[in-house]
């Protein structure tokens, strides 16, 4: 059994253009739905649980008053990402803060189609495995609707960086989304889908 088609392989292929479908897409859709299937016994192929979307942000703190760290920022995550990322603006003036409506204080890009699947594939695969000390996800942070959010402290894992040209250390927050209507579903997909989840 497999999942449905999704809007970017019906698009690429009214394009005429044959590009790799990304492996981990591939294993959801041959094996893992299938799987989640069998385990929650949905009456319709359309419940099982899927990505929908990954959106990674950066704050940007203290950068907001230097436009030279605002272009680091962008640079670093358009390069883990792929897709040129958003400037985030304060939408308010918050005086403690020193923020003033309009500033930059962050950079976010929202990941869909194959751009989210090679993403988590490097994330999963390549990243995660490099960080010192590494001992897993929490599985303490999905939403309550199958959503989980985790944070890293630096970008240095992404082998898309490259280590010389890093001006300063940035944390992210990285959100996946998934259709999932509870957190036991979501979790049971990022596992299979290869999240380490610490051992509870």
């Amino acid at each position: 059994m497999t999942a449905p088609t999704t809007n970017d392989e019906q698009t690429a292929a009214a394009a005429g253009g044959e590009r790799p479908v990304p492996r981990l897409k591939t294993r959801y859709r041959d094996e893992i739905a299938s799987e989640l299937h069998e385990q929650f016994g949905y009456s319709n192929v359309h419940l099982i649980p899927r990505l929908t979307k990954v959106v990674v942000n950066m704050g940007i703190g203290e950068a907001a008053r230097d436009g030279k760290l605002i272009e680091g920022a962008v640079r670093d995550l358009a390069a883990i990402t792929g897709q040129k990322p958003e400037v985030r603006k304060a939408r308010k003036s918050i005086a403690q803060f020193k923020v003033r409506e309009g500033m930059p204080i962050g950079v976010r890009a929202t990941l869909r189609g194959d751009r989210m699947w090679e993403f988590l594939d490097r994330l999963l695969t390549i990243a995660l495995p490099r960080i010192r000390d590494f001992r897993g996800l929490s599985g303490e942070q999905f939403d309550g609707h199958g959503n989980y959010t985790f944070g890293l402290s630096e970008q240095s894992m992404f082998h898309e960086l490259n280590p010389d040209d890093i001006d300063r250390a940035r944390g992210m927050n990285i959100t996946v989304v998934t259709t999932a209507s509870a957190d036991d579903e979501g979790r049971a997909l990022l596992t299979k889908l290869g999240f380490p989840f610490k051992e509870s």
